[in-house]
């Protein structure tokens, strides 16, 4: 097979795309082996360059090896590549030599680079940073090396949204092609009216991935029924949900895979413009999709008449600010439009009249990127996957106190106990589970009595609880629940866009009552104690108004964060409203300090460093904290070299 570039392309269009009998002919399938970079003929290094992996350093690991190779003058090929989901191994390096299996390495940083490539490219493997290999058929496997697919992290995986993530050049079409990619949509669009495609997104019963889990076959009938000279498709990866990032993932570490199922959807509801609406502050998810659309229109992927179907679908990234109400709908198409990002009533409802008064649907992304596995294997094969109630898999991002951490694809019907313990290697640092935070909008907690529900739908519900945006966040011991759910709702408070009374007011009286339970009363106010106890019984009547009377549904949840605490950690709320006590030891303003005599040796540190005087004592004798002017700094506890301040 030639490296031309052009004639590349023209394989790959004329031999691949129009070809619907591709997968018969056994040359046809061992050229895309080469064009995948399956077989190749010099060593290939893949560097993992997405947003977490350059915080780890995986830029500075990038260069270092990209300055190995000019000065050595070495003949191999170096690429930025995505992100595997394994976060807790940044910056991951992968090697391939010819006739030998794929091996991936972790935290690889740049220092290590020279004695590395020293080694790897001798054929020898540095142990200390190997993680494991790539099962093949065709390679020769390295002896007594694990399989990545035999790792904790991937054993309780099924990965087919991020099959490609962290294995394939981001921004190659020609890859992407060679891997399978884009037959779906030009298979489609060659055997399929639009209305058939609904038909089998339907029968797939594919639900939305935002939090609503409608059906999203039977959505876009809606408005593919709807009459209109001029129909949109957008795709939400806002994704301002704090401890969310699988839509960056997704961007970052397999563009043409987004762009692929935005086309399938885009032709199957009639819409010839489509958008991708993403946080400006995503600079290299931006920077890879506008790569691969570039590359799609040069192949004739997207513009006008593709693969001369007659078929015109344009897709545009359009960049917006960061606001979390833009997971709300028409506030997302408010801010398309250039105006303010402020949700609108419903009904009418975008699918029927949503950008610029034209019939729209819009879907997160990880909704979107399952179309293509659908029109490529079937409805049933998706349904097979997943459990009775709810089908196809789920993407996570697993953080917090637990060992292993990224983002994870597993089956509907996994428990949480198994992500955690399982997947994330259970909690760590020796402490102890407390709960999984399923998302700042949901404001659902999974707790020790509940960790063995599972990932779907209805079963949540059932629960009282929710999916929620991907999030999933485990919570230790040390944290106070109170800590979070204030946390929560001054992220709601910044976030409200203060079009409606009940979400702007609501939100800040919300905030005023639990930052109320997590300090000291003031010195002198005799009143604060029963207002404080006032404001915690009208809670809930506050959070039933908000429910029901906030405009969209972000307003709606911004209570089920401190309405979940209080059900489900009521004696840790009551410890903070009756005792004045954090048993966590969080809360700073709650925290009362005492110095122990019989440590304290009158080294005057504490004294020295208190901003308010409240530590009184003479040198060489033991000294004393003046409760009513400590603000609970911690200063004193950090400079106490003899363990003699004690905190209660």
């Amino acid at each position: 097979m030639s490296n031309d570039p052009s004639q590349i392309k023209k394989f790959l269009t004329e031999k691949i795309l129009r070809n619907r009998d591709r997968d018969k002919d056994p040359d046809l399938l061992r050229q895309l082996s080469h064009i995948s970079g399956e077989r190749i003929s010099v060593p290939m290094i893949y560097v993992g360059t997405t947003s977490c992996a350059i915080a780890a350093g995986a830029k500075k690991t990038y260069k270092a090896i990209e300055k190995y190779i000019d000065e050595n003058q070495l003949s191999v090929k170096l690429i930025e590549g995505g992100c595997t989901g394994y976060c807790k191994a940044e910056p991951l390096v992968d090697v391939q030599l010819p006739g030998k299996a794929r091996v991936s390495f972790q935290n690889v940083t740049h220092e290590l680079i020279p004695d590395f490539l020293d080694e790897i490219l001798n054929n020898s493997l540095p142990e200390n940073l190997v993680l494991g290999q790539y099962h093949s058929e065709i390679h020769q496997l390295w002896d007594a090396v694990p399989f990545i697919h035999e790792l904790p992290f991937n054993t309780g995986q099924t990965k087919i949204l991020t099959a490609n993530c962290g294995i394939t050049d981001p921004v190659s079409v020609a890859q992407y092609i060679a891997r399978g990619g884009y037959q779906a949509f030009a298979d489609t669009i060659s055997r399929h009216t639009p209305a058939e495609v609904c038909d089998i997104v339907e029968k797939s019963e594919l639900a939305g991935r935002g939090g609503g889990a409608f059906l999203a076959g039977k959505k876009w009938k809606i408005t593919l029924n709807a009459a209109s000279d001029q129909k949109y498709f957008v795709c939400n990866a806002v994704e301002s949900d704090p401890g969310s990032y699988m839509n960056r993932v997704i961007m970052e570490s397999d563009p043409h895979k987004l762009i692929e199922a935005l086309l399938i959807a885009a032709y199957a509801i009639g819409a010839s413009k489509a958008f991708i609406f993403t946080r400006n502050e995503f600079s290299l998810s931006i920077k890879r999709l506008n790569a691969a659309l570039q590359q799609a229109e040069d192949y004739g992927i997207t513009g006008h008449n593709i693969f001369d179907s007659g078929v015109n679908i344009d897709i545009v990234v359009k960049e917006g600010a960061r606001a979390f109400v833009c997971g709300e709908e028409t506030a997302l198409n408010n801010s398309i439009e250039g105006k303010r990002a402020m949700p609108s009533f419903k009904p009418p409802f975008p699918a029927i009249r949503g950008l610029w008064n034209k019939p729209t649907i819009i879907n997160n992304l990880e909704t979107l990127i399952n179309v293509p596995l659908i029109l490529k294997n079937g409805p049933e094969w998706f349904k097979s996957i997943g459990n009775d109630t709810s089908k196809g898999t789920k993407l996570f991002s697993l953080s917090g106190k637990v060992s292993n951490y990224g983002t994870i694809e597993v089956e509907m019907g996994t428990t949480f106990r198994y992500i955690v313990e399982n997947i994330g290697g259970g909690v760590k640092d020796n402490s102890e589970f407390k709960a999984i935070i399923l998302g700042i909008n949901s404001g659902s907690y999974i707790t020790e009595k509940t960790l063995d529900i599972k990932v779907d739908f209805d079963e949540l519900k059932q629960a009282g609880s929710q999916l929620g945006s991907g999030a999933c966040v485990v919570v230790g011991k040390e944290s106070c629940m109170l800590d979070l759910a204030r946390f929560f709702t001054t992220f709601f408070k910044n976030e409200s866009c203060g079009k409606c009374i009940p979400c702007r007011e609501g939100t800040a009286l919300m905030l005023e009552i639990i930052e109320a339970a997590t300090r000291k009363p003031a010195k002198g106010n005799t009143f604060q104690t029963l207002e404080r106890f006032k404001g915690i019984m009208q809670l809930k009547g506050l959070a039933a108004v908000m429910k029901d009377t906030s405009l969209c549904s972000l307003g709606k949840s911004a209570p089920n964060a401190i309405l979940n605490t209080l059900a489900n950690f009521k004696t840790e709320f009551d410890a903070h409203i009756f005792e004045r006590k954090c048993p966590a030891g969080v809360c700073r303003e709650l925290r009362t300090y005492h110095i122990d005599v019989d440590m304290c040796t009158g080294c005057t540190a504490c004294y020295k460093k208190c901003p308010v005087d409240a530590i009184i004592g003479a040198a060489r004798q033991p000294h004393f904290v003046v409760q009513d002017k400590c603000i609970a700094c911690n200063a004193c506890f950090e400079a106490c070299k003899f363990n003699a301040v004690i905190i209660d």
